[in-house]
This record gives C-alpha cells, sequence and structure tokens, in this order.
C-alpha cells in the first residue's frame, strides 16, 4: 500500500524538526509539560501531527496576537 498522504502520527525527531528543536530539547519540553499533546502508543511517544502545528499556531498567538 502506497501512502500520499502525511502520517497522522508522528514521533519526536519529526515534531522537533517542525519546531525547530534538537530532539532532546524537545524531549525535555515534554518532560517539563510544555511540548504538544502527547501519548505512549505500544511504548512509542507519538504525536498527532495537527495537534503540533496548532500548538506553534498558539505559540505565534500567545507571542505576537496573530497566528502564523
Amino acid at each position: 500500500m502506497t501512502q500520499t498522504s502525511p502520517s497522522i502520527l508522528i514521533d519526536v525527531e519529526e515534531a522537533a524538526a517542525m519546531t525547530g528543536k534538537t530532539p532532546g530539547a524537545f524531549r525535555w519540553a515534554i518532560h517539563n509539560g510544555t511540548a504538544p499533546p502527547s501519548a505512549l502508543i505500544m511504548g512509542r511517544r507519538v504525536f498527532r501531527r495537527a495537534d503540533v502545528l496548532a500548538w506553534i499556531d498558539k505559540q505565534f498567538e500567545e507571542q505576537n496576537g496573530t497566528a502564523a
């Protein structure tokens, strides 16, 4: 089966890349509770791509009063 759309779930490395952070810095944000919502699925920390994008937009709104 060929996948034509981006995966709904992404891992820490991809979420970190989307935010311009290193995976280590992103894991620290998870630990501090400042990262986008995530879940452990079968022992793997994953994020919904839409949640990460919404979290990025929220950061812009909170800091600049506007969305990206």
